[in-house]
């Protein structure tokens, strides 16, 4: 497996810190977790609402961006946990969800309608100084709202994740994958019908001849077909459209503006927002169930990204995202979206 490219620059560093003090005087962010108790590099964060009304972020907690297990940290990075009980304003200290042998990263969260919650992530098992294999993707779950979790569940041995696994207006259960080799990289999807017990074999997206390195998220439209957004290094972000619920899917086409890691949420006006890497940490949206997209919103200036949202009780969203750099933490705003376009809120109103 060759792993997704993520790195920041010595002047996009320069621009975070400024940018960091700018934000901390105007108090529209909060951190969600600066040290998980691993090393103190966090990345990768998603978030859900759980049906007892708390919020749950997943995180990678690490100590480089890559924490492949040494002699001093024999088991690797791992998949942590922080909750919060009033909207996202704090947050609780992290909790291991998953820290297996190898490095457990890129972890994603949500909660079916049965109440079970399933963190799904991917592995990489060390071979060498700096080297690895990947171990495809996992899943663990929890029946008591987070206080125990299961062993983990092999979903893919050769496809990966970076997003949530979405359940369906008729129950069927999707997760967007993606799978890269030194010559082609293409988004997937997997399906369950049996609540995540198992899984289909993935079902491969055309390309259209352009390597995607996808981190594909998928989301339901209104008329009930799906749409998948994926990655791309220089060109526009691509999308896809299934109508049989990702059984089949149209080959890729440009969406318009380029981004890694998309994430996809419905806000309570139905309008969609897809959150992206690239420029630095950033957003559109679409009042047209994607078939437009707005004008790019800066999120903030920082380059980890990989954000997640969620709908907060006030009609306003949340959204997650990470730094990058040494000592990276989890960061948090909100938004809504009004005829006027994006508008930010405060945690300290």
């Amino acid at each position: 497996m060759k792993t997704v490219t993520r790195f920041t620059t010595g002047l996009a560093l320069f621009q975070a810190a400024f940018c960091a003090a700018a934000l901390e005087e105007n108090a529209d962010f909060v951190y969600v977790c600066k040290d998980a108790g691993a090393g103190a590099y966090e990345a990768f964060p998603d978030v859900c609402r759980l049906q007892d009304g708390r919020l749950m972020s997943v995180i990678y907690a690490g100590w480089i961006h890559v924490s492949l297990p040494d002699e001093q940290r024999p088991k690797g990075g791992r998949v942590s946990a922080c909750y919060s009980t009033d909207e996202g304003k704090t947050w609780t200290a992290a909790e291991t969800v998953y820290d297996g042998p190898d490095d457990d990263r890129d972890p994603s969260v949500m909660q079916l309608k049965s109440g079970e919650i399933l963190c799904n992530f991917f592995s990489l098992r060390k071979t060498g100084d700096n080297k690895w294999d990947g171990l495809g993707s996992w899943l663990v779950r929890s029946k008591d709202n987070g206080k125990t979790w299961s062993e983990p569940e092999r979903i893919s041995e050769t496809y990966y994740c970076s997003a949530p696994i979405r359940e369906l207006s008729d129950g069927t259960l999707i997760l967007g994958l993606y799978q890269e080799s030194e010559g082609d990289a293409n988004g997937a999807v997997t399906r369950s019908t049996d609540g995540g017990k198992t899984w289909s074999p993935a079902i491969d997206i055309d390309n259209g001849g352009l390597r995607l390195d996808a981190e594909t998220d998928v989301i339901e439209l209104k008329d009930g077909r799906l749409y998948a957004a994926q990655r791309t290094s220089k060109e526009p972000m691509r999308y896809s459209i299934s109508a049989d619920k990702g059984l089949t899917w149209t080959v890729s086409q440009p969406m318009g503006f380029p981004g890694h890691a998309p994430y996809l949420h419905r806000n309570p006006d139905n309008v969609i927002v897809c959150a992206h890497r690239l420029p630095q940490t950033s957003l559109h949206f679409s009042r047209d169930e994607c078939a437009t997209w707005s004008e790019g919103v800066l999120v903030d200036d920082f380059i980890g990204s990989y954000p997640s949202m969620v709908t907060l009780k006030d009609g306003s969203t949340l959204i997650v995202y990470y730094e990058e750099g040494e000592g990276s933490s989890i960061r948090a705003r909100k938004f809504k979206v009004t005829d006027r376009g994006v508008e930010w809120g405060k945690f300290l109103d």
